[in-house]
């Protein structure tokens, strides 16, 4: 399911990209590249489509955005933190050996001892 929805966003971003990038600017977008767009949407051009165009699509990209962030924010609290960090606990324990552990110190009383008998020479 939420696989469909990723899908569709995708789908969605290209969508918006294509019908800004059609729209009639200062430099006249793409428009300019396919020809006349005048002569396919009527006398007053594609500018009033377009903009409807982008507004629709932009409000399904917003649609989809909350609707794949509540799929994810279900799916994620579906335990609490409490539960999910006491599962751990043990899988933790179980993995601390012999090759994890910290090492340890030297002997402090061989130190000594080898400065007395440099000293005593």
């Amino acid at each position: 399911m939420t696989t469909l929805f990723i899908v569709f966003q995708c789908i969605l971003v290209c969508a918006i990209c294509v019908a800004v990038l059609l729209q009639k600017s200062s430099s006249i977008g793409l428009g300019a590249y396919s020809g006349s767009n005048e002569s396919l949407f009527g006398a007053k051009g594609a500018s009033g489509f377009l903009a409807k165009t982008t507004f629709i699509l932009g409000l399904l990209l917003i649609i989809n955005t909350v609707t794949l962030s509540y799929l994810y924010n279900t799916r994620a609290n579906a335990g609490s933190v409490a539960e999910k960090a006491t599962s751990l606990i043990p899988s933790i324990e179980q993995n601390t050996s012999k090759e994890f552990e910290a090492p340890k110190a030297p002997n402090v009383t061989t130190v000594p001892n080898a400065i007395e008998t440099n000293t005593s020479k």
